[in-house]
């Protein structure tokens, strides 16, 4: 391969990243935003099917991707009001919930999504701009987004006082309350707010980062934002640089099937590639077992009341 084939190789497989790792920002701040008001979520496979499945069939039936995208957000919100009614409201164990959550999200986007299976999508408009023709506009703006969303959510969680709320209420929440923060409140809104950041990403998958509607769209990657969540320390700008990262493992095994590449070409080597495609889930196992142990969660930093029920009068956390 010239010196220029290997530089457009490069900046494809960077693009790729981005893209791909974009979707897996969305779901792991949202999840970082629910975890550090108290409320662990691992529901984020079932919100993101079904705002995949939501966002595309209104974009289908409609023809306005903004639509589609806005849908996905709220069906997404939707599964994480009634995570948030079982754990926040009832105090019922937040995993069961969270796996609960995922089954009825899976199952109810497998049957609405049946008539969407292999429908035709409208062409992704590319930019009119020399070097970069090859590149959709829309996923130009998504990774655009992206760059913005990160930072700011970094922002209002560390240097204003509604996100000071927000990790008093993750830390100490009986704390918070007797200073006349309203727990309840807070936790409802940041596990709704994490579910339409979910919903958000699997519509994005679906409309944007590769177009159509398939059954199991998301293929894991909300257990994936899980154990990002984890890795980035519940930060926010350490969860965008995982996020991208996990991206671009995702992504090689497509990027690297062009057969003039020695030794690691995924389409000379097919034992390479089916490593490759594996590098990200056994990343994520890694990590949460990594996790599983309360000593290193501490160390990471881990909410000290994630998990665990609020009872207003109840002493202890």
């Amino acid at each position: 391969m010239t010196a220029s084939d290997l530089t457009t190789l490069a900046v494809t497989i960077l693009f790729g990243a981005l893209v791909s790792g974009t979707p897996l920002l969305f779901a792991t701040i949202g999840e970082i935003f629910s975890e550090r008001s108290g409320v662990m979520n691992l529901g984020i496979e079932g919100m993101m099917l079904v705002g995949a499945m939501g966002g595309f069939a209104v974009w289908f039936n409609t023809g306005n991707m903004i639509v589609g995208l806005i849908a996905g957000m709220l069906l997404g919100g939707l599964l994480a009001l009634l995570h948030a009614f079982i754990t926040i409201t009832l105090r019922a164990d937040q995993v069961v919930s969270g796996l609960a959550v995922t089954f009825l999200g899976a199952g109810f986007s497998s049957i609405l999504g049946q008539p969407y299976v292999g429908q035709r999508v409208p062409q992704l408009i590319t930019l009119p701009m020399p070097g970069l023709e090859y590149i959709p506009a829309e996923q130009m703006i998504l990774v655009v987004i992206g760059l913005i969303f990160a930072p700011l959510a970094w922002y209002y969680l560390d240097r204003t006082r509604p996100g000071l709320n927000l990790r008093s209420v993750g830390e100490y929440p009986s704390a918070a309350d007797s200073l006349g923060i309203n727990v309840y409140r807070t936790r409802y809104s940041y596990v709704i707010f994490g579910g339409m950041m979910s919903g958000l990403g699997g519509a994005a998958m679906s409309l944007i980062t590769d177009p159509g509607w398939s059954d199991g769209k998301t293929s894991g990657l909300g257990w994936i934002a899980v154990g990002l969540v984890i890795f980035a320390a519940w930060d926010p700008l350490r969860g965008l640089w995982v996020s991208y990262l996990f991206g671009l493992l995702r992504r090689l095994p497509l990027d690297l099937q062009n057969p003039a590449l020695p030794l690691i070409s995924t389409a000379n080597n097919p034992s390479v590639g089916r490593f490759m495609d594996m590098l990200p889930y056994l990343a994520t196992i890694f990590i949460l077992i990594l996790g599983s142990r309360e000593a290193m969660r501490k160390r990471l930093g881990s909410p000290a009341a994630l998990g665990t029920p609020y009872i207003r009068g109840e002493r202890g956390l």
